[in-house]
């Protein structure tokens, strides 16, 4: 029983590599498809909070509305006290009474919007500045694998050709050979050639002091102070 068990183990473990490889293949296309995910659903909240801001704006319209009738009846009332007409200004002060009531119900509702947006608004910007460290480092990740990848491309090539580069400075080599062989070979040639002409002769018995020779200084100053 115990043997099936670490067989089993051992089957889930290599399912789970091969799973593993497969994830790492298409890592960045993962990725990719995340962040693209990710801001999909960044333009959707934007575009929910822009409806909860209009409710927010909605309402607060409302209770500016509801504030400035409160203003507007509470003057109404201080005139007809001024009158004397206190069942009127009491008939004004039901109808403000209403206004408050309908404020007092609306402002939570408003505290409530602009406490939704103001969170919404955070939410967002943390999301969008998670997705922008997400691109910088898919970016460096991309670039460091193209860079080793084509490091390696250029290790295979040098390896490739190192049997070729090699055999091409031995060929270089043999040339070289060839060559100063050549060249040692019209050198001699060169000397043989002198030696057996009259050139070669001439400077032979030119340089033992033999034969003619041009006329120097000192012999001819002492032929002239004869």
């Amino acid at each position: 029983m115990s043997i099936l068990k670490k067989l089993v183990t051992a089957i889930r473990g290599g399912a789970r590599e091969v799973g593993e490889s497969i994830v790492d293949a298409n890592a960045l296309r993962i990725l990719e498809q995340e962040i693209a995910d990710q801001q999909a659903a960044i333009a959707k909240a934007k575009d929910s909070l822009t409806g909860v801001m209009a409710d927010e704006s909605k309402t607060a319209r409302q209770v500016n509305a509801l504030k400035d009738r409160v203003g507007e009846h509470e003057g109404y009332a201080r005139q007809a006290l001024e009158k004397g007409n206190e069942e009127l200004a009491l008939e004004v002060a039901e109808k403000i009474a209403e206004f408050e009531n309908e404020i007092a119900e609306l402002q939570p509702v408003l505290d409530s919007y602009r406490k939704s947006v103001a969170t919404l608004k955070d939410q967002i910007r943390k999301a969008e500045k998670a997705i922008q460290e997400h691109k910088r480092e898919l970016s460096v990740v991309k670039t460091t694998e193209s860079v080793q990848k084509a490091r390696v491309s250029v290790n295979e090539t040098l390896s490739s050709n190192i049997s070729k580069s090699s055999a091409a400075r031995d060929s270089l080599n043999r040339i070289k050979e060839r060559q100063q062989r050549l060249d040692d070979k019209i050198k001699a040639s060169e000397e043989l050639n002198a030696e057996n002409s009259d050139a070669g002769l001439k400077a032979k018995l030119a340089d033992a002091g033999i034969g003619e020779g041009k006329a120097k200084a000192n012999d001819i100053l002492a032929r002239l102070k004869k």
